[in-house]
């Protein structure tokens, strides 16, 4: 658990500031399981800089629990936390200075927002608060007082969550899981789960990452690994510690991620899978009548390939559906063999490309239809599809016909400015299995949008 808080200060001489506001989110790493909101009497005038900046006056104060009658739940809702703060020694220090004159010693492990964003998200031109999640598109309420401050770190923390590929803020916060002792039995692992779209990571006992999944039902999948009886199974059973997750909504996007994770971190339950998960591809080369021929072989990372398949079959199944949605020969693509004119044009469903009824120059042209919308080459477009809640809808950019990343936008804060995207992304690597997802989903998915510019 993190505890995301902000506080709100009297101002003057290090160390002899008080408390006006603090805020505290409880975050699981995907919601907010509980809040503890109050106004402090801090007992000592604010300086008039602070009254100015926060809106908090020493009238609204006086009415105000003291730091002592809310010391026993600010206790309780950060215990077994990492404090997670934008400027996190400022919070940290004014907190333990408060406690310290209780008498009691303050102590918990700390995460900073300004840190993690100057090292997740870099080149931005300023990484206060409100200049940082402005850049970010992150919707912010109530600045410079807690509660909104808070809930913005809450937001940009979630993101910075979501870039870190290589999950060393999870690891740190799997640490405390570790100090607590035994790991959870099977049962309350899976209770644990989302029976949603995502991401899982398995963890043994020394905080290694040992096994990434994507499943469409986490929960699901996450039991099959503890019901198994294959050697993997009983490994990962044997060795299990704790699971983490991210639920994405948009099953591509949690393709993308696996794919790019497991590159990344390189799991030792993952080192099987197979590198290719796309092993036939569609090329295109020109016959010595001046013909382009569509061939299905197996990938060839030398050769421009059009689209790839998962299996033989699946190309093939593609390819009878491309030749005839483009009008297009079978024996100039492949599926039907011969040295004289193909079946198709025998049943006049072909218009002769076969026999060199048709010109080159006709034919070509519907290939190339063909390439231009089955191809990545020199795409601009913006993928959109599911996000992780109903007010929520993910965006997948591809610039040039690279893979940048994905982004995921409040259904009231439409995208239509591409700058805008590219701030709020999480940047994912270009690759053959990234393109081969990506192309494989759009033939497949019947509710992806597709935004060109």
């Amino acid at each position: 658990m993190y505890a995301i808080l902000d506080i709100e200060t009297t101002g003057g001489q290090f160390n002899e500031e008080g408390i006006t506001e603090i805020a505290i989110y409880k975050f699981d790493g995907h919601e907010v399981v509980d809040q503890f909101i109050s106004l402090v009497n801090p007992e000592i005038p604010i300086q008039p800089f602070v009254v100015k900046l926060t809106g908090i006056n020493n009238a609204m104060l006086q009415s105000a629990p003291k730091f002592f009658e809310v010391a026993k739940r600010i206790i309780e809702i950060t215990s077994d936390c990492i404090i997670v703060a934008h400027n996190a020694s400022f919070d940290y220090r004014i907190l333990r200075t408060e406690f310290r004159r209780l008498g009691y010693d303050y102590e918990a492990r700390t995460l900073c927002t300004v840190e993690l964003a100057k090292k997740l998200i870099p080149e931005q031109t300023s990484y206060s608060l409100g200049k940082l999640v402005r850049a970010l598109g992150i919707p912010m309420a109530d600045r410079h007082r807690a509660s909104g401050d808070a809930m913005a770190t809450v937001k940009l923390f979630k993101m910075l969550l979501e870039k870190d590929l290589e999950k060393t803020i999870v690891k740190d916060f799997i640490k405390l899981e570790i100090e607590k002792g035994i790991a959870p039995k099977f049962l309350d692992l899976v209770s644990q789960m989302p029976a949603k779209t995502g991401v899982y990571y398995i963890h043994n006992e020394n905080n290694t990452l040992i096994y990434i999944g994507k499943s469409q039902n986490i929960k699901k999948r996450v039991n099959q690994h503890f019901t198994g009886i294959t050697t993997k199974s009983k490994r990962i059973q044997a060795e299990v510690f704790t699971i983490t997750y991210d639920e994405t909504g948009s099953e591509l996007i949690a393709l993308l991620k696996e794919s790019e994770e497991i590159k990344v971190n390189r799991p030792k339950y993952n080192r099987s899978q197979k590198k290719m998960f796309f092993p036939y591809a569609i090329y295109v080369e020109k016959d010595s009548n001046g013909y382009l021929n569509l061939k299905l072989e197996k990938a060839d990372g030398r050769k421009k390939e059009i689209a790839s398949y998962t299996s033989l079959q699946d190309g093939k199944n593609a390819l009878f559906r491309f030749t005839s949605k483009y009008h297009l020969c079978q024996k100039l693509t492949g599926l039907y063999i011969t040295k004289k004119e193909c079946f198709q044009y025998k049943i006049k469903e072909c218009d002769g490309a076969c026999i060199g009824e048709v010109i080159a120059e006709i034919y070509n042209a519907r290939v190339q239809e063909f390439i231009s919308e089955n191809s990545f080459e020199n795409k601009n477009m913006i993928l959109i599809d599911k996000g992780r809640n109903v007010n929520e809808r993910s965006a997948i950019l591809i610039e040039d016909g690279i893979y940048k990343g994905y982004a995921y936008y409040d259904l009231n804060y439409q995208i239509t400015n591409i700058e805008i995207l590219k701030n709020i992304l999480i940047p994912m690597q270009h690759n053959r299995d990234a393109k081969n997802l990506i192309q494989n989903y759009i033939r497949k998915s019947k509710s992806l949008k597709i935004l060109r510019f």
